[in-house]
């Protein structure tokens, strides 16, 4: 019998390993294969009778069959017995130890006689790489002829100092990944322990609140630098921003003319007339459909913005070894980086959510059929596209959804109120004044 056992054969792996032990059967191995398979001096009765007798029904004739298969087994055991069991051949010596010893433990198993074999060349990788300077002054001193086989202490002993070079370096390379991974994995706990919490807690309005004061604090550190003058303070850019994300059409022109006026006094005015607006619009919806909306929000953005920073730590984490070349530590570089992503993320997880909760309207539509069961609360999203969930009221249906309607004439739009804006062509100037296209400002929420 001769097999050849490859990935080409895989799914007839331990079918190929359970016959190796039969006399005369060649079985060559690309590698170490065949774990959780016993190698059976004579074959294995279990897998031949399974082989060879197939479906054949219960009976006389398979009884026959069966303790004729078991006594050919039993004859061909004590006939390799004989012959000094199973020979493990092998052609070169793998990096790690521990797989040649899998490979000589194929060998006298539970008692049975067997011997192992290998071969190497001083080409070989192993030895051309890890192997001694000296392999070479070694074997002049013990005057061997070129082609010839080498057995000698020497040998093995350069041989097993190899193999431990290999399997320290092995064994680094595995610390330093495992390094890399535990920043990963730290930031992981962080965002999960965060969900955790956004979906056991019965109401996320002070995590929301938080989130809102954390954008204006970002916005006007952004647009009013500190102990910078009035004249050199970014205007425009802190209007947009307030439209952009809190969804307000502020006099900010008319604060920052006022005498005396102060960072503290432009971010206390914001707060106020931002906290007025979801105060408002929480009263309109109701406690119950609020917390809906605002957990599906949080949780689905968390989500979305959680698989962007995976996706970017593995890039980050593919490239950052070049800064070995300019004298850096690449560990250290990829802390700081995934750090500042991390922060990052977590930036704009509050304007993401502070801009689509300050959008975010209630219509009631009229139910045409009977009304669904209360959706899970978790389970539920808010459609990314068109801001719609399933979400029902009871005989009149409630609908999220983003603030669009109709087409309406560019004079009869309130720049205050979305809902008189209609629809707005994506290149076109938002209605709101902040001088930015549709698809830069409320379109990017839309």
């Amino acid at each position: 019998d001769f097999e050849v056992l490859n990935a080409r054969h895989h799914e007839r792996e331990a079918a190929i390993v359970a016959q190796a032990g039969k006399p005369g059967a060649i079985t060559i191995a690309t590698n170490m294969a065949g774990r959780g398979t016993d190698i059976q001096l004579g074959g294995n009765a279990d897998m031949r009778i399974a082989e060879e007798l197939g479906d054949m029904p219960a009976g006389p004739e398979r009884d026959a069959r069966e303790k004729a298969i078991r006594d050919d087994v039993a004859r061909l055991k004590e006939k390799a017995l004989a012959a000094g069991g199973l020979y493990v051949l092998a052609t070169e010596r793998h990096e790690s130890r521990r797989i040649d010893n899998q490979l000589r433990g194929r060998s006298g198993r539970q008692g049975d006689p067997g011997r192992s074999k290998f071969f190497l060349s001083l080409q070989d990788d192993l030895m051309r790489i890890f192997g001694s300077e000296r392999m070479d002054g070694m074997l002049q001193k013990l005057g061997l002829k070129e082609d010839e086989a080498i057995i000698h202490p020497w040998i093995n002993k350069a041989l097993e100092k190899a193999q431990k070079k290999v399997e320290a370096r092995n064994f680094d390379i595995r610390k330093n990944l495992l390094k890399y991974d535990d920043v990963s994995n730290d930031q992981r706990k962080v965002v999960f322990e965060q969900r955790l919490e956004l979906m056991d807690g019965e109401g996320l309005s002070e995590t929301i609140a938080e989130m809102r004061e954390g954008v204006i604090e970002e916005i006007v550190a952004k647009a009013i630098p500190e102990n910078a003058y009035a004249e050199q303070w970014n205007v425009a850019g802190l209007k947009a921003e307030v439209a952009e994300f809190l969804n307000l059409d502020l006099p900010v022109e008319d604060w920052v003319k006022e005498e005396g006026i102060a960072e503290d006094d432009i971010r206390e005015r914001i707060s106020q007339a931002a906290e007025t607006a979801a105060k408002e619009r929480a009263e309109r919806f109701g406690p119950d459909v609020m917390a809906y909306v605002e957990r599906s929000v949080v949780l689905q953005t968390l989500d979305h913005l959680w698989r962007e920073h995976i996706v970017n730590l593995d890039h980050l984490r593919s490239v950052v070894g070049f800064r070995g070349y300019a004298q850096r530590d690449p560990l250290q570089e990829y802390k700081g980086e995934a750090f500042e992503l991390f922060q990052a993320m977590l930036g704009n997880l509050r304007q993401a959510v502070t801009a689509q909760l300050m959008r975010v309207e209630l219509v009631r539509q009229a139910a045409e059929a009977p009304p669904p069961e209360a959706p899970d609360m978790f389970g539920s999203h808010l459609d990314g596209t068109t801001g719609e969930d399933d979400f029902d009221g009871g005989e009149t249906g409630l609908l999220v959804r983003q603030e669009t309607h109709a087409t309406v004439a560019p004079e009869n739009r309130d720049p205050q109120n979305p809902a008189t804006w209609g629809k707005v062509g994506r290149n076109e100037a938002c209605p709101c004044g902040s001088g930015k296209k549709y698809k830069h400002c409320h379109g990017a929420f839309a």
